[in-house]
């Protein structure tokens, strides 16, 4: 039974389509790991207990969201607070969630609520620019469940590799090395490349103004502000074209 296992796991990792997904990840792999190397260094300095900044990380495996509730919770801030701040921050998960849902509804609920808890920003966008529509085949669907998890394996390990590298050098690695840019960049150009017809730059264009206009927001409520303007001029311009056609 444990070589049968073995041999699954030997094959899964050989497909072509889980190799081409590593593939495609290890190139922004180093603004993962940056921005995990920054996320450690500020939660192993936030004066929480070595138990809380493992069990954070590992559990929420979300950068923007553990740098945004961290001094929350080293002020006692109500727990509410902590909560809808952490919400705003990721709110745009939401979005991403709800457009990847009809890929996954062939899956396991156990299957789905993983790949729910792996799905960040690069490994979505890397994701959406592959597979434009939904295989109509088992076997498509085969490859797809290959490719994302390729996708999300080499996107989690490297977080998680990075983020407790931080923290075990948190002595010795200042937070003014501003590592977090790298992430930003990484996520930036995956981004761009992903702006091909004159809708999605337009909508990119109004999130960007949106959210930098709604930068003095609390709550970080700007993202929020920036991806609803977006959704919304969107989906008007699409309602727009179909009424014409």
């Amino acid at each position: 039974c444990g070589m049968s296992r073995l041999a699954e796991a030997l094959a899964w990792v050989r497909h072509p389509m889980f190799v081409l997904g590593i593939k495609e990840m290890l190139p922004v792999s180093p603004g993962i790991a940056a921005w995990g190397v920054t996320t450690g260094v500020a939660l192993a300095n936030s004066g929480m207990s070595m138990f809380e900044v493992s069990a954070m990380t590992l559990m929420v495996f979300a950068g923007s969201s553990q740098l945004a509730a961290m001094p929350l919770i080293v002020a006692g801030a109500p727990l509410w607070v902590i909560w809808l701040t952490a919400l705003c921050v990721n709110l745009r998960f939401a979005v991403f969630s709800a457009h990847v849902r009809p890929f996954f509804m062939k899956f396991g609920l156990p299957k789905r609520i993983t790949y729910a808890y792996l799905l960040t920003d690069l490994s979505y966008v890397i994701f959406i620019k592959r597979y434009k529509t939904v295989p109509t085949t088992d076997h498509g669907i085969a490859e797809m469940d290959r490719y994302w998890s390729a996708l999300v394996f080499i996107n989690w390990f490297t977080w998680m590799l990075f983020s407790f590298l931080g923290i075990a050098l948190a002595s010795v690695i200042p937070l003014s090395w501003g590592l977090s840019f790298a992430g930003i960049l990484a996520l930036m150009g995956i981004s761009c490349s992903l702006v091909t017809t004159r809708l999605r730059a337009f909508a990119a264009v109004l999130s960007g103004t949106a959210a930098v206009a709604a930068f003095a927001l609390p709550l970080k409520l700007n993202i929020l502000v920036g991806v609803a303007a977006a959704v919304a001029i969107s989906l008007l311009i699409d309602r727009s074209r179909s009424s014409h056609e």
